[in-house]
């Protein structure tokens, strides 16, 4: 397993004062989401594009929290849904349903059904199965300006998507239920930071979009990476931006274009701070206690380990090789591993950098520890955006 940091990045979040301002209010450990940091994001990503059809939808799955949400869709973003539950947040969040696009996988028929009745009119399909069940489905709950996409299966190691070999059945299977494919979806993998694994494709998936002969939309993913490794490899929004604008644009037919940022639009803002609880020595390794988890950021083996870690303390002596450890007795709970601090305290600070994605959304009620608050900066003040759960969250929906 990667470590969680191996060099410690210099620059704290913002003061320590303010650090102790947020912890005294609101409690330790706590989520903190800064307002300019995501503002300055979304504007970066939304004019990396000239072409004028570009519109962006948030990946929800990536962080939920209304509040947040309600962010991008004030500054013109629509919402893109893995889930049900995605739609339902995004809801209550004032997106109307012609504002959301749902991208889904392995839906039921109930499923299925509740997506169509909240009045979503955008489906990208995974399957010749699930289409199949949508035609199902609106034979008896008929909907109107339904827009249908494929899934674009990349390669046979890929469990998402309809291979090109399925677009002809998947076209006739449509034209019987006198629906249309006008939709191609192109789902990269999660996380990807480099740029030439998206420019790479434009040219194939855009030959594959000519195709689909009631061609209206192109949804390019999905999948676009964050650099936790401050010091490696970026996603280049402007290289990625420019190249697909140029080449869409000389297809000579008008494709809407559109773009799901989700982990690159909201990790950066975020931050977990964390209070030290105890300090001790294994030789010369300082093992670091704190009053938070590992399942208060996201599942290492789903989304990676990596984070940076910083602190407060600024010291002139010798930092110390540091394990960081959560307040659970799981053996794998580290927060960090092999990080570089000075000698620590008990009331310390450390701050664990770059959570805004998967961090509160992945986070669980691991050896039954209730969820940190949220908290979002905004314009030199601070308000609570989701309250901390207390132990009788551990009783909900229990028969006793």
């Amino acid at each position: 397993m990667e470590t969680l940091q191996e060099t410690p990045k210099l620059l704290t979040p913002f003061s320590q004062e303010l650090a102790q301002e947020l912890l005294q209010i609101y409690g330790s450990p706590l989520y903190v989401y800064d307002g300019e940091i995501l503002n300055q994001t979304i504007s970066h990503i939304t004019n990396s594009f000239h072409y004028p059809l570009t519109r962006f939808y948030f990946a929800s799955v990536t962080n939920g929290n209304i509040a947040l949400l309600k962010i991008f869709k004030n500054a013109g973003w629509g919402l893109h849904a893995n889930t049900p539950g995605d739609i339902y947040l995004g809801l209550n969040a004032d997106f109307e349903p012609a504002e959301i696009v749902h991208s889904g996988s392995n839906l039921s028929r109930e499923e299925m059904e509740l997506v169509l009745n909240w009045g979503v009119k955008t489906l990208n399909l995974d399957s010749i199965s699930q289409l199949r069940l949508l035609c199902e489905v609106l034979s008896s709950h008929p909907q109107e300006k339904l827009k249908i996409g494929l899934r674009l299966n990349v390669s046979e190691d890929s469990r998402i998507g309809v291979s090109i070999a399925d677009f002809d059945e998947a076209i006739a299977i449509a034209k019987d239920a006198d629906l249309k494919i006008s939709g191609l979806h192109f789902y990269r993998g999660t996380g990807t930071n480099a740029t030439s694994a998206f420019t790479d494709a434009i040219d194939w998936v855009l030959d594959i979009g000519q195709n689909l002969p009631d061609w209206q939309y192109l949804d390019f993913g999905g999948g676009f990476g964050y650099p936790y490794h401050h010091q490696g490899a970026a996603f280049d929004w402007e290289l990625f931006g420019n190249e697909l604008s140029n080449r869409i644009s000389n297809l000579g037919k008008n494709i809407n274009l559109i773009i799901e940022p989700g982990r690159a639009a909201v990790a950066g803002c975020g931050t977990l701070l964390a209070k030290v609880v105890s300090v001790k020595w294994q030789g010369e390794k300082q093992v670091i206690g704190v009053d938070s988890t590992v399942a208060n950021i996201s599942v290492p083996a789903v989304h990676g380990g990596y984070r940076e870690i910083v602190s407060w303390k600024n010291s002139i002596s010798e930092n110390y090789l540091s394990d960081v450890c959560g307040n659970t007795t799981y053996s794998r709970d580290y927060l960090g591993k092999n990080c570089q601090f000075p000698a620590l305290e008990i009331g310390d600070i450390i701050a664990i950098l770059d959570v805004g994605a998967y961090g509160y959304a992945m986070s669980s009620h691991f050896l039954h520890r209730p969820k940190p608050a949220e908290v979002f900066l905004e314009n030199g003040t601070h308000h609570l955006i989701r309250k901390r759960e207390d132990y009788s969250i551990l009783l909900n929906n229990q028969i006793v």
